[in-house]
């Protein structure tokens, strides 16, 4: 189809050559009468000569064509967009240039020159507008940041704090809700509906675990909805262009200018990585353990025996292990036993004690 529209484009074409020029060469030529018949005859030759010109180039032309078409169609919008912007903006500026240089009445200058200037002109703009397109959108979402910014200072609201991203693993993990009810956690909460998905992919697993976990996260949607002191929204976008949900968590939080919450250390690296603000509820349950130094007192209950010989390991209510020395003996029994050392790890803090009567009959 491209190739018939394209012979039929020659043939005007021809056909308009031959009739404006083919009489002015034959006046080149002092070739008489008859006038009349002379752009009728030159119509034909073009629209013959140019048709059979067509059906050696034609394919040429159309194979660049899809090439160029398929090159279009794969390059980002925002490359399209201001590319385009700065190629209107050369021709703009080729257009004043060459009003100028057509009242100069000088042959090459007025006829010549305004064809390298508006091809030049209007390569240098599609170029400036293509290759510096992010400076551009910087400097597009500067000016947007800082009305908001300004914004924000004018009225400082509720509703200026900034969102809460939550991630996949924090609401399985369940604490969230606990702090929401507590409500140290201020400002929307935004569920994304990717993760919405991934919970319902993993509520719907064939492993027990796993379809456990899925729908205990749904369970904590729901609460966080109808019983928790914050406002829980939740955004519908998706970025079809990524397929990591950790990713796609990071791209949304910078979009938002939020918060993003988790507790997956990989993912609290990544975002602090990116300048992304994390919070992290792991980080946050350490900080909130209570304090016990050496010397200190307390009642614990041994549950099982610990790695090493005659060791007891007990628990605090926060999950805080006890090891204690000597303590093998009384599993089972709630005892008092003395700080001796503490031990802070990755894995979070360990407490070793030893037993108050024990401690007593030495």
């Amino acid at each position: 189809m491209i190739k018939r529209i394209l012979q039929f484009i020659f043939i005007i074409a021809g056909g308009t050559i031959g009739y404006l020029y083919f009489p002015k060469l034959l006046d080149i030529w002092n070739i008489g009468n008859p006038e009349w018949l002379y752009p009728y005859l030159g119509m034909t030759l073009g629209a013959i000569i140019l048709y059979i010109l067509s059906l050696w180039i034609a394919d040429y032309i159309v194979d660049f064509l899809k090439m160029t078409e398929e090159k279009l169609v794969k390059a980002p919008v925002a490359d399209l967009l201001f590319g385009s912007l700065g190629l209107i903006v050369g021709l703009i500026m080729a257009y004043l240039v060459n009003i100028y240089l057509q009242d100069t009445r000088l042959p090459v200058v007025s006829d010549v020159l305004p064809i390298f200037v508006v091809v030049i002109l209007s390569y240098l703009g599609f170029q400036v507008g293509f290759k510096r397109r992010n400076e551009f959108i910087n400097l597009m979402t500067m000016s947007k940041k800082e009305a908001k910014m300004k914004e924000e200072k004018e009225n400082v609201t509720e509703s200026s704090l900034k969102p809460k991203i939550l991630d996949t693993s924090v609401i399985i993990d369940g604490r969230i809700a606990d702090i929401c009810d507590t409500k140290f956690l201020e400002g929307t909460i935004v569920i994304p509906h990717f993760v919405l998905e991934e919970l319902q992919h993993i509520a719907d697993s064939s492993d027990v675990l796993k379809r456990n976990r899925g729908r205990r996260g749904l369970d904590i949607l729901n609460r966080l909805q109808k019983d928790s002191f914050v406002d829980v929204q939740i955004y519908e976008g998706d970025f079809e262009d990524i397929h990591e949900v950790d990713s796609k968590l990071v791209k949304l939080t910078k979009l938002l200018d939020g918060v993003l919450v988790t507790n997956d250390y990989n993912l609290n690296k990544v975002s602090e990585f990116q300048n992304v603000t994390v919070l992290n509820i792991n980080d946050l349950a350490n900080a909130v353990k209570p304090i016990v130094l050496p010397g200190e007192e307390m009642g614990v209950q041994v549950i099982k025996a610990g790695k090493e010989e005659k060791q007891g390991v007990a628990y605090l209510d926060d999950g805080t292990m006890i090891v204690v020395e000597e303590g093998k003996g009384f599993i089972g029994d709630t005892i008092d036993v003395i700080v001796t050392s503490v031990l802070q790890t990755s894995a979070g803090r360990m407490i070793f004690a030893k037993p108050k009567a024990l401690e007593k009959a030495q």
